[in-house]
């Protein structure tokens, strides 16, 4: 397997930090904000309670239930409890799907550019990779017609994620019901639909692809609480599922980890029952950032970008700087541009190879305005000195 490319920068900026360098960090996709108090104090009074045992393997029945009725609140989703799985973060959740699903030599379809672990967990199963890929000029979406071309009869699977980590991109209505018209002839496969950053969504709705028609039977939901609920370090995610799809995830939970944090189910069943109020003001926070990036990447000579609809990240195509040179070298990908910007500009972003787009680079913009601003005049002065 493949070092997770985000983790492996973050862990560059981390040593630079060590030696008293002053690094901003726009690698990693973790809200800069704290977890509500509300569902904070929920854990502390779930801890005062005596919630510190083993949990059941699919979840605790009450953060089960209120998962249950989220997806009918928010997707018009009918999933009963034995069809929903709490895990150790929405990454175990589709790694189980996964490893449930795709037997050695199945094909699993990546709408591209991906978030990175898709490939590798695709690879752990004995999976087949088929990345499909949108470039900037698409918005990042694939098109039904680019989707056709790539199933075979060893298609059983297809991931994606709306809003899109990495590029914000969001799928509207009409692009994922042409998506599913097209696996209307292809009913073996299993649609992962990774659904986390649902609630960091700038445009007017989400659509959940299993409320298409014809899809809820064949898809997976995934989604959790790190992103819309500044949870990460909770590790907290969720699927609802065909039954027989959930049971597997159980099964192969209950040999990998069991179930997932006790306290942390109690506070999570708070988190979706109670205002919402936080969760909103932490999205209006990142689309005003997100303007403010767009207005300064684009004063960036190469950078090319598209406006993104939902997440918190910038994905502009930077293949106009590659073959040009800096004082250590030439600029032959994004890496090189990512390395540059880290070495000269101390500045930590992500190339786009690990996502499928090695003409790209990933830029979080999850941190204060402040350090956006300077972040940003570091990269354009990195820049400007390339020759």
């Amino acid at each position: 397997m493949t070092e997770s490319a985000t983790i492996m920068m973050a862990q560059k900026a981390r040593e630079l930090k060590s030696k008293g360098i002053n690094v901003i960090n726009l690698s990693l996709g973790e809200p800069d904000f704290d977890t509500p108090e509300h569902i904070k104090g929920a854990a502390k009074k779930a801890l005062d309670e005596g919630h510190t045992k083993y949990t059941p393997v699919p979840g605790e029945l009450v953060l089960r239930e209120a998962i249950s009725r989220k997806f009918s609140r928010d997707n018009n989703l009918d999933y009963s409890v034995d069809q929903i799985v709490v895990s150790n973060g929405a990454k175990q959740s589709i790694a189980n799907v996964i490893l449930s699903v795709i037997n050695p030599g199945d094909e699993v379809i990546m709408l591209s550019p991906y978030w990175v672990s898709y490939y590798e967990i695709i690879k752990l199963a004995g999976g087949i990779p088929v990345p499909v890929k949108a470039g900037v000029d698409q918005d990042f979406k694939v098109t039904p017609e680019q989707l056709k071309k790539v199933l075979t009869p060893k298609t059983r699977g297809l991931i994606f994620s709306s809003p899109c980590n990495p590029t914000g991109s969001v799928y509207s209505k009409d692009e994922l019901q042409g998506l599913a018209d097209v696996l209307n002839s292809y009913p073996e496969v299993v649609v992962v639909s990774d659904e986390i950053y649902e609630y960091i969504n700038f445009t007017k709705e989400h659509i959940s692809f299993a409320g298409l028609e014809n899809m809820k039977d064949r898809t997976v939901t995934v989604n959790g609480f790190s992103k819309g609920f500044a949870m990460t370090g909770w590790r907290l995610g969720y699927i609802g599922a065909p039954e027989q799809i959930a049971k597997a995830c159980i099964k192969i939970q209950g040999q990998f980890t069991s179930g997932a944090t006790a306290f942390g189910q109690i506070a999570a069943a708070h988190a979706l029952e109670s205002d919402l109020t936080p969760t909103m003001k932490m999205k209006a926070a990142f689309e005003k950032r997100r303007d403010l990036v767009i207005s300064l990447v684009r004063e960036i000579p190469g950078f090319n970008c598209h406006l993104p609809q939902g997440a918190f990240y910038i994905f502009p195509d930077v293949s106009a700087l590659f073959g040009k040179r800096h004082e250590k070298g030439v600029i032959h990908n994004s890496f090189d541009l990512a390395m540059h910007c880290l070495e000269k500009a101390h500045v930590a972003i992500v190339d786009g190879a690990a996502f499928g787009a090695p003409e790209c680079i990933r830029l979080s913009y999850a941190a204060s305005d402040s350090e956006i601003r300077e972040a940003l005049k570091r990269i354009k002065e990195a820049v400007n000195e390339l020759k």
